[in-house]
């Protein structure tokens, strides 16, 4: 819940060795002749450039001579070799790949490029790994989680309400209701990362009012919900406990999400910065109150609370495809600036909380603060809403309205479409690096230099190789 006040080690790489013969031989020749050694400093074309690790991945047709030809250009240009493996080309049976790991500064390497091209087909190739960021460079990027554990940093700078209520809260006067806010954010504020959430123990005034809240609810979602909150729902009801006479545990909810999504529950005392909020969703962390709003109007609340969130929010945070975009949206503010993480968050604002698509030709809403109210949810397809389609540049200046209905609401095709045009939206943040989340170990990974670069390489080239052995035994079943 958010406020709208506003370098590792190099991996080796799973060549196949193989033994290539006669080509083998005159190689080792060369070797045993110190042909590919270390430049001595005094050389006279001793290049003054910074040097740092670069790969050539080349292929070249089994003849003779051919594979000295091409690695004596890197004797002839002063290059180091530091690492050759070989294998048969997936290409083509009649070739080999060789993949050549070697010391060289950006214009050596072009040249080298250059000249190999005349005599092989070069297949692939990384830039020296001396290629990173200057530390200056991350002087003026604001701090931000690095692993899921990191937002116990953040968790509890609480803006507004919290245990604190202003004059015009329906609670404000009345002193059992704040004692017992009171009560839910020391819980949230002495929670840690590990903990489980705590249980509660909820009054028989905080069921009645969650009872009419959902009663009511429940009567329109089969016309105005999407067909994936549709889905969900039910499933709540039968692993949660989603009932009109129960209030759902948070820890039960965080289980089923981890289940389905990835994501879990992390409670909260009140409205986080958009900030620290969209930070928590990088990790697939949702923030969520667990307080109820005030009996005496239960159908108005001016403070997302766990009506809200368990009927808003929860169902669509079981929905894969919508968890990887309110997740890409949290990635893509880690160490924004300000200005950039307030368009995100009015983004997010406009979709998870306020957005629609189209279903079999109808206005669908899947955002959860018109999910969780009686009155907005039928304003906003009734016909007389302004509807515009969802389009990250105007959305992220359009303002938002937390005390009356939105003036406008924008529709996506699909949250697949949504995520299309977020993802492209945050590639014109400005950030000197950018972020990918690691689900081993719950913590991004920061792509700011080469080395960082190649590491997800590498992991992308494992996971394409269980793709294409997948695919392979599936063609064999099917005899193609």
């Amino acid at each position: 819940m958010y406020s709208n006040k506003n370098e590792g080690p190099r991996r080796g790489r799973s060549f196949d060795s193989m033994n290539i013969g006669f080509e083998e031989k005159l190689l080792n020749n060369e070797i045993n002749k110190s042909t590919f050694t270390k430049i001595e400093e005094n050389t006279e074309k001793k290049n003054t450039s910074e040097k740092g690790r670069a790969t050539i991945i080349f292929s070249l047709k089994n003849e003779v001579g051919g594979l000295v030809k091409a690695l004596r250009l890197f004797q002839e240009n002063h290059v180091n070799l530091v690492h050759i493996e070989s294998r048969k080309s997936k290409r083509r049976n009649s070739e080999f790949e060789i993949f050549v790991d070697c010391d060289s500064n950006h214009e050596q390497l072009n040249e080298i490029i250059q000249l190999l091209r005349k005599h092989v087909n070069v297949v692939d190739m990384e830039p020296p790994d001396n290629s990173c960021l200057h530390e200056e460079d991350m002087y003026d990027v604001p701090w931000f989680p690095k692993k899921i554990s990191d937002l116990d940093k953040c968790a509890n700078r609480v803006l507004m309400y919290g245990s604190e209520l202003d004059a015009d809260h329906p609670g404000f006067k009345d002193n059992v209701y704040r004692k017992r806010r009171k009560y839910f954010a020391d819980l949230a504020m002495a929670f840690k990362h590990g903990d489980p959430i705590p249980r509660i123990e909820f009054t028989e005034e905080e069921v009645k009012t969650w009872g009419v809240v959902y009663r009511e609810l429940n009567k329109l979602y089969p016309t105005h919900a999407c067909r994936e909150y549709l889905k969900n729902l039910p499933l709540l009801s039968k692993y949660c406990e989603f009932r009109e006479d129960n209030i759902p545990q948070l820890e039960d909810v965080s289980r089923f999400l981890r289940e389905r999504t990835g994501f879990t529950i992390r409670p909260v005392a009140g409205y986080l910065s958009p900030r620290d909020f969209l930070a928590g969703l990088a990790f697939r962390v949702f923030h969520c109150t667990q307080y109820v709003r005030h009996s005496s109007d239960p159908l108005y609340t001016p403070e997302p609370d766990t009506c809200h969130e368990l009927l808003g929010h929860v169902p669509l945070l079981a929905e894969p495809s919508f968890a990887q975009f309110s997740q890409e949206i949290g990635l893509a503010s880690l160490g924004a600036s300000d200005d950039s993480v307030q368009k995100l968050a009015t983004c997010y604002f406009f979709t998870v909380e306020f957005g629609l698509c189209k279903q079999e030709g109808q206005l669908r809403a899947y955002g959860a603060g018109l999910l969780s109210s009686i009155s907005e949810l039928k304003h906003a397809l009734s016909g007389n809403a302004r509807i515009m389609p969802f389009d990250p540049k105007v959305t992220s200046k359009q303002e938002c309205i937390i005390t009356t209905f939105q003036d406008v609401y924008f529709v996506s095709d699909s949250f697949e479409e949504a995520k299309v045009k977020m993802r492209e939206f945050a590639k014109t943040i400005k950030r000197p690096f950018t972020v990918r989340y690691n689900p081993y170990t719950q913590s991004v990974d920061v792509l700011k230099d080469t080395p960082s670069i190649n590491s997800v390489v590498e992991e992308l080239r494992h996971e394409l190789d269980i793709v294409g052995d997948a695919l392979n035994r599936l063609n064999k079943q099917l005899g193609v």
